[in-house]
């Protein structure tokens, strides 16, 4: 029994070394790369009035590239807007002050993200600007429930012309009398 028990202490040993280094993996891949360090980007807000899921670190991208990340979400408490604080990459510093920002979703039920539209002016956002042209988060529940219990159609022909749909007032010109009727 003496030369198979440090066989399975070593296999054990093994599998744990395993199972820490696949932890670690795992934990790198969910911070995306970033230790806390940011000093390589610039920040930027924006007012929203609803953000969905939008979370912190959630990416922001131009046509699909990630060029940051979300740094802050905070509340407003004087108008009470969402204000979303972005980390640029300095790489992009030159984004044009009428630059759009809108909050989407990567699939039907993908990740939140921002998405920037930038826009053409030659005057570039600075550090701490604020970008004014936001579209907020579509909630696809609520638009499913209000297309769901809203009736979802128009009203049946029969229910047209009956008389309480016609205001009061032509209801003396538009229904024909008895007496109209004859020849």
């Amino acid at each position: 029994m003496s030369i198979r028990a440090p066989r399975i202490e070593f296999a054990v040993g093994a599998f744990l070394l395993l199972a820490l280094a696949s932890l670690l993996v795992l934990a790198l891949a969910s911070t995306n790369g970033r230790w806390g360090v940011s000093g390589d980007t610039y920040e930027l807000t924006a007012r929203f009035s609803t953000i969905g899921a939008l979370r912190p670190n959630a990416p922001i991208k131009i046509g699909g590239v990630a060029i940051g990340h979300v740094a802050k979400i905070d509340v407003d408490p004087v108008k009470f807007d969402t204000v979303v604080t972005l980390a640029v990459n300095k790489r992009y510093n030159t984004l044009p002050s009428d630059t759009a920002a809108g909050i989407f979703t990567s699939g039907l039920l993908g990740e939140s993200y921002v998405g920037l539209t930038p826009g053409g002016d030659p005057e570039a956002l600075k550090p701490g600007d604020e970008i004014y042209l936001t579209q907020s988060a579509v909630d696809l529940i609520q638009l499913v429930g209000k297309y769901m219990f809203s009736g979802g159609g128009a009203k049946p022909a029969d229910n047209a012309a009956q008389p309480a749909d016609v205001p009061a007032y032509l209801q003396d010109e538009a229904s024909p009398t008895d007496e109209t009727k004859k020849p």
